[in-house]
């Protein structure tokens, strides 16, 4: 054998080596395609019932929010309605209502004057009575009590 028959036989068998290289790398590639088909027809399988699914689902969503569009607004009149029945009621009944508080606090006033006899009613009017402690004060026409016996800061309010 020469050095060409030698030669060519080298590149022969590199070829061979070469192509046997390829063809397992195309079979390899080949069944990749395949389960890589077989994946994609499952995913599309199932995909197809979910995308269903989810449509029903967004569509009962909307009719749902509807409803509560509706709702919304009913009760926002219901509540328009009360706020108008509220401010009517207290328009009809809170002033006289206040005019009979003031003039049964009145009467109870000059009862209780009336009763004592002008001593002692600061001191029930003031819920003293009850305490056991009496502040009987006697006020005479024209004459200023001094700060500390008209009750000073002690009946000051705080606002």
């Amino acid at each position: 054998m020469s050095g060409a028959e030698v030669a060519g036989l080298i590149v022969a068998v590199f070829w061979a080596i070469l192509v046997s290289f390829l063809a397992v790398a195309l079979v390899r590639l080949a069944q990749t395609l395949k389960r890589t088909s077989e994946l994609v027809a499952g995913i599309t399988e199932q995909a197809v019932p979910l995308l269903g699914d989810a449509s029903d689902a967004l569509r009962t969503a909307h009719s749902q929010l509807d409803r509560v569009d509706t709702i919304t607004a009913e009760v926002a009149e219901v509540t328009a309605n009360a706020s108008a029945l509220s401010s009517t009621v207290a328009s009809a009944f809170g002033g006289p209502l206040v005019k009979v508080a003031a003039f049964s606090y009145g009467v109870r006033r000059a009862v209780g004057l009336r009763t004592s006899g002008g001593a002692g009613a600061g001191a029930a009017a003031n819920g003293a009575a009850g305490t056991g402690r009496s502040r009987a004060r006697t006020v005479k026409a024209g004459k200023v009590l001094p700060a500390a016996r008209r009750g000073g800061r002690r009946n000051r309010s705080k606002d």
